[in-house]
């Protein structure tokens, strides 16, 4: 089973932002060519009508035949029609282009985030991957289509400009060229601190929506404790960060548009006054009609080059966008399956040969040292106190975390050798908080399975005692659960969960407190739906109450990362050591 392929897989690796655009826009290049000579050719209007505009005058000055008049508008009319159909080709093909653009870029994200490990995922809060799918793809999208728009409007109205003049009037050629380079320098002055305001206010945003999705999250805590004031303030704090980095940033854009405004309008004014000295003092041949051409095009060209300065902080804002996606496009806590083994079949013996894991930033190993044989078809039940490592040790059985020495095997392969991908096939896992999604009872049993029928997802539900409360629910299997199933109780949802295990046939199961947050009725109830779940199938037991992992074939007691003793439940009572501690302290 291998993943779609991810159009930026092996690509992002930290190279320059504009390289990167440049890569993902390249399969629509042929497109994006002829949606810039459509639009150089639908702008003709604004550089156009400043030479008719003076052919006009200096008709009417200079008593020419009128038959120019009538050429001179009706050349400007037919220009001003070709307008709206050829911005409308534009707009398809420019703007189609972007758009898959951002398709593309929220296809590779969410493809990188199913690879990235569970520990990465542990760490990263949700709403922050959330922010980055959303808001920065969504700036980028902005970024290239006002890049685009605004940057070619300017583009074409300097190039035809700058053409007429210089064969209209060559002499005022290099007055205006001057507007050009200035406008670098400043945009290479200013660049660098609005690419800083830009990165403090992106983190400052993302940290925000971490807090607000924390404050929905704990709302029911909150609420139940009279704590509202004090989530506010913490939200609150936040909201004023995002506040304080967000004037700050506009200051600093404003102070960037009105100096580049004053200058350019300022040097607009100069060349104007040159130009009128030059006609009034008759140092060179210019009608009249090309001193206001060349008026005009003064704050033509001025507003052109003003509008590439205004584009500097939306392309810094498109830049850090890109950059907060590239954390996660380039994110090395993936999860390597490509070229390894696929698994094809499973038995179900599981061997962990002097197996440790130790985590990045954390003193202590994880595991440490484990030995462990699991024949097929029997079930282990891990306990131990908080922290002895009993998730940890179901992560090496998932491979959500492979071992950073010794080796956990499968049916006798080395499981560092295969592609977990396909190994997840034969494995159902039924956790301590049932994870259901915003839709029906059908569509939560069965997914990833669109094709099963009813009777299977009927005698699926049959066996995880689920048949009666779905038949009385409104509509039945078509019942929509609500959002991590709020409308079910917590035994409902987590039968659900067992129906949705079983309906896989796995050859491996693991139960991660399945049943610690149910009350006795519900629990009851689970027990029984599970104990046909477990049947035939190699299963991982973690349970903190030892009431529930009595029958297992063999139970394993965790100690800070490490095996104190192996057995059965009545052997380890007889042997009165660490198992019959904790037995006794539930008990107390």
């Amino acid at each position: 089973m291998s993943m779609p392929e991810n159009p930026l897989d092996h690509r992002y690796r930290g190279e320059h932002p504009l390289r990167t655009f440049a890569y993902l826009l390249h399969p629509d290049r042929l497109r994006i060519a002829g949606a810039v000579a459509v639009f150089f050719a639908k702008h003709a209007p604004v550089w156009l009508l400043p030479p008719v505009t003076a052919n006009v005058i200096d008709v009417v000055v200079e008593h020419r035949p009128l038959v120019e008049l009538w050429w001179n508008c009706a050349v400007m009319f037919s220009v001003l029609l070709l307008n709206p159909p050829l911005h409308l080709v534009y707009v398809r093909w420019m703007h189609g282009a972007i758009r898959r653009t951002g398709r593309d870029l929220r296809t590779a994200l969410v493809h990188r985030m199913q690879q990235l490990s569970i520990g990465f995922h542990s760490r990263t809060n949700s709403s922050v991957l959330h922010t980055k799918v959303v808001r920065d793809v969504e700036t980028v999208e902005s970024g290239l289509q006002q890049t685009a728009d605004n940057g070619l409007t300017a583009v074409a109205t300097l190039v035809g400009g700058l053409g007429v003049i210089a064969v209209v009037t060559p002499v005022f050629l290099p007055v205006f060229l001057v507007l050009v380079p200035v406008s670098v320098l400043l945009i290479a002055a200013l660049r660098s601190r609005l690419g800083e305001g830009n990165a403090s206010y992106r983190r400052s945003v993302e940290q925000m929506s971490a807090s607000v999705s924390d404050m929905t999250t704990l709302i029911p805590i909150t609420r139940a404790h009279g704590l509202e004031r004090t989530a506010l303030g913490r939200v609150g704090r936040d909201l004023d960060a995002v506040l304080a980095e967000g004037s700050r940033l506009d200051l600093l854009n404003a102070r960037f548009g009105s100096l580049s405004w004053v200058v350019f309008n300022g040097l607009g004014m100069g060349c104007l006054t040159g130009a009128a000295l030059v006609a009034y003092h008759g140092w060179t041949s210019v009608t009249p009609g090309e001193v206001v051409m060349l008026s005009a095009y003064f704050s033509t060209l001025t507003g052109a080059v003003t509008s590439l300065l205004t584009l500097a902080p939306v392309v810094g804002k498109s830049v850090e966008s890109l950059k907060s996606v590239g954390e996660i496009l380039q994110a090395p806590d993936l999860e390597e399956n490509d070229g390894k083994v696929d698994v094809d079949e499973v038995v179900g013996e599981f061997r962990f040969e002097n197996a440790s894991l130790s985590y990045e930033r954390e003193d202590g190993p994880a595991l440490s040292g484990i030995d462990l044989v699991v024949p097929a078809g029997r079930t282990v039940a891990i306990v131990g106190g908080s922290g002895a490592g009993k998730s940890t040790l179901l992560n090496l059985v998932l491979g959500f975390h492979r071992a950073t020495s010794g080796r956990v095997l499968l049916d006798g392969r080395d499981m560092s050798e295969l592609d977990l991908r396909t190994y997840r096939r034969f494995v159902a896992v039924v956790p301590q908080e049932s994870v259901l999604f915003e839709g029906s009872v059908r569509e939560n049993v069965t997914y990833g399975m669109p094709h099963v029928d009813e009777d299977t997802v009927r005698r699926a539900l049959r066996n995880a005692n689920a048949t009666a409360f779905v038949d009385a629910l409104p509509l039945g299997l078509d019942t929509v659960v609500g959002e991590r199933g709020a409308r079910l109780s917590g035994g409902q949802r987590q039968r659900l969960a067992i129906a949705r295990a079983l309906i896989r046939d796995p050859r491996v199961l693991v139960l991660d407190e399945a049943t610690s947050a149910l009350d006795a009725r519900s629990e009851a109830s689970v027990q029984e739906a599970l104990a046909r779940l477990v049947a035939g199938r190699t299963v991982f037991v973690v349970a903190h109450r030892l009431s529930t992992v009595k029958n297992a074939d063999r139970i394993v007691v965790l100690d800070q990362g490490r095996v104190l003793e192996t057995g059965t439940h009545a052997g380890l009572l007889a042997k009165g050591a660490a198992y019959a501690r904790l037995q006794a302290t539930q008990l107390a």
